[in-house]
């Protein structure tokens, strides 16, 4: 698939069934599954999926969680941090295994989606650095990878999903709490993004609410207009 800036971007509506392929478990707090998924709808970078859990009496929990895989791989990938008392993130890293179903809904959203078209900025941190995977992913594949910068932040590079692959991509890793490649331990400076702003048609914005706020203020002070960028922020809900 292919989407370009004026394609409608779709919208999976309906229940469906996922089927874990794979269930890798990275440190102790996350777990990478991907998934065979009935009657997909091919994803935008960018959307994501709900996760349902059904109790033989009935009883369900969800949990929204962001795509990381390019919208052409076979199967849909996604990211999972272990939450306190949480029941899906806890049944997905405890008890789940390759062959058991789940029931889901996506992919979901239309407006923190990138199709390739503008030039773009993320500013990512924690487990939200995964939509920016499946951008970085599909860029490279496109020969669009000059269209889209990354910076991710984590407090070390252990803690950091994916830092391998973001630093292999380009992007700008800025850890916080970790000294790295003559680089010290500090949140990203309006010094280090300013470059990176330049000519920027689009921002990003995931991760917590308190990096969130801490990411678009950033951005205010490189010079992003504040109508350009899109936020997606989360908490520990499940």
């Amino acid at each position: 698939m292919t989407a370009q800036p004026d394609t409608p971007v779709p919208v999976g509506r309906s229940w469906t069934t996922g089927r874990l392929a794979e269930v890798d478990h990275v440190g102790e707090r996350l777990v990478r599954i991907r998934l065979e998924v009935d009657e997909r709808t091919d994803h935008v970078p960018g959307q994501h999926y709900v996760v349902r859990l059904r109790a033989e009496d009935g009883y369900t929990a969800q949990r929204s969680y962001s795509i990381a895989s390019d919208p052409v791989e076979p199967l849909v990938e996604l990211l999972v941090e272990r939450l306190p008392g949480g029941e899906v993130s806890g049944f997905l890293h405890d008890d789940a295994r390759a062959g058991d179903e789940v029931e889901l809904r996506g992919p979901i959203g239309r407006w923190f989606v990138w199709t390739g078209g503008q030039r773009a900025l993320c500013v990512v941190g924690g487990t939200g650095v995964v939509p920016a995977v499946s951008m970085l992913r599909y860029a490279r594949r496109l020969g669009r990878a000059d269209r889209l910068t990354v910076v991710a932040v984590g407090r070390t590079w252990d803690e950091l999903p994916y830092a391998d692959e973001l630093a292999a991509s380009g992007a700008l890793v800025a850890l916080t709490r970790e000294d790295r490649g003559g680089r010290y331990g500090a949140p990203p400076s309006p010094r280090e993004v300013a470059p990176l702003a330049d000519g920027v048609q689009r921002a990003y914005v995931c991760g917590s609410a308190g990096f969130a706020s801490f990411a678009t203020r950033l951005l205010g002070e490189v010079g992003v207009r504040s109508d350009v960028v899109r936020v997606e922020q989360f908490g520990a809900t499940g």
